[in-house]
């Protein structure tokens, strides 16, 4: 038998999430059956997104949700080995027995120098949803120009990269001088803290005399507004999250977009990236390459301990990260993990 911890939601959350609203329980796992696997958490994720599915799909007292890379520490599955790592989305827990049925294997060539925590990061969900985002919504092209906020983020900062790849033109803010001068290292066009100019009209508008024709959507509420009139015509708006917006106890009201997407002839449109899972092998594959080609940068803010994650996740909703926020299990990495190669920091 083995004893996991997991970390429940033991109170929704009001406003902002406080160390009071977890709880961490232990639970003693059956023996894996025939078919079955025994996991062990090696990292997990944070992500905005657990704030507002937290209110729409959980109740009081559930694990909170989330992905993490896992060991099979014991198998009576042969499609999962013991030793092999996989993707699993059974939330924040240090161990878990499932039947393999929504495991997701790493590629099965993964480099020997590339950290296994980016299955979570640019190589995982936050580097597929860049994508779809750039070439399913937005259909972005060659000589565009592109808008992404939260542009330092776990997606923002990949949509940015791909978009330099594509050949386009790319704005983006972000929250601090430091992480607007890391936008700059990774080949942003232009880049600016929207918390310390004067007026986020006239700097969207210097940085783009001509406007935007894409715009990546990560923040949500007043940021918008502001956007939508430098839009050009036919523009297109990927709506991933926003993240201004989650943590409101007074929901926002206007300015309202009616009029601009109607004379710009605009096309927003909301997306979650399991639309094309169809793709994600294939497109796994492309962000490999482009990492392994060092077309595709990252960096990881890595917080230390199973018991850190309601720190991590609350840090990483005001904005204490610099790329993708990860919950690292000591003792759980192998020799495969070379974090240096990725800039990551702990803390």
């Amino acid at each position: 038998m083995v004893v996991s911890k997991a970390w429940t939601l033991r109170q929704h959350f009001q406003g902002f999430p406080k160390a009071s609203d977890f709880h961490l329980r232990e639970e003693t796992l059956p023996q894996p059956k025939n078919g079955q696997v025994l996991l062990e958490a090696v990292f997990l994720s944070v992500d905005p997104y657990m704030r507002p599915y937290s209110q729409t799909m959980m109740k009081e007292g559930d694990v909170m949700i989330g992905s993490q890379v896992a060991k099979v520490i014991q198998s009576y599955n042969p499609s999962f080995p013991v030793g092999c790592h996989v993707v699993s989305d059974c939330g924040w827990r240090s161990h878990w027995v499932c039947d393999g049925a929504e495991l997701t294997p790493l590629l099965p060539d993964w480099p020997q120098d590339i950290p296994l925590s980016l299955a979570l990061g640019a190589i995982g969900m936050p580097g597929l949803t860049a994508l779809y985002g750039l070439e399913e919504v937005c259909e972005i092209k060659k000589g565009e120009t592109l808008l992404v906020n939260a542009a330092a983020g776990a997606v923002g900062s990949v949509v940015g990269q791909i978009a330099k790849i594509k050949g386009c033109r790319v704005v983006g803010c972000a929250g601090t001088d430091t992480k607007v001068s890391y936008l700059k290292e990774l080949g942003f066009d232009q880049v600016f803290n929207y918390k310390t100019v004067t007026s986020l009209e006239e700097s969207l508008r210097e940085a783009a005399p001509h406007g935007y024709d894409c715009y990546f959507e990560n923040v949500g509420g007043k940021f918008s507004s502001v956007v939508m009139p430098q839009m050009r015509e036919y523009g297109r708006i990927a709506v991933c999250g926003s993240i201004s917006m989650y943590n409101d106890t007074t929901s926002q009201t206007g300015p309202y977009v009616h009029t601009y997407m109607i004379f710009k002839q605009l096309r927003m449109e909301g997306f979650l990236c399991a639309r094309w899972k169809h793709k994600h092998q294939q497109s796994l594959r492309r962000l490999m390459a482009w990492m392994t080609e060092g077309k595709l940068r990252c960096n990881e803010h890595i917080t230390s301990g199973f018991n850190n994650m309601p720190a991590a996740f609350m840090g990483m909703l005001q904005g204490d990260n610099i790329g993708k926020a990860v919950v690292k299990v000591p003792g759980q990495h192998t020799a495969r993990q070379v974090y240096m190669q990725c800039n990551s920091t702990d803390s």
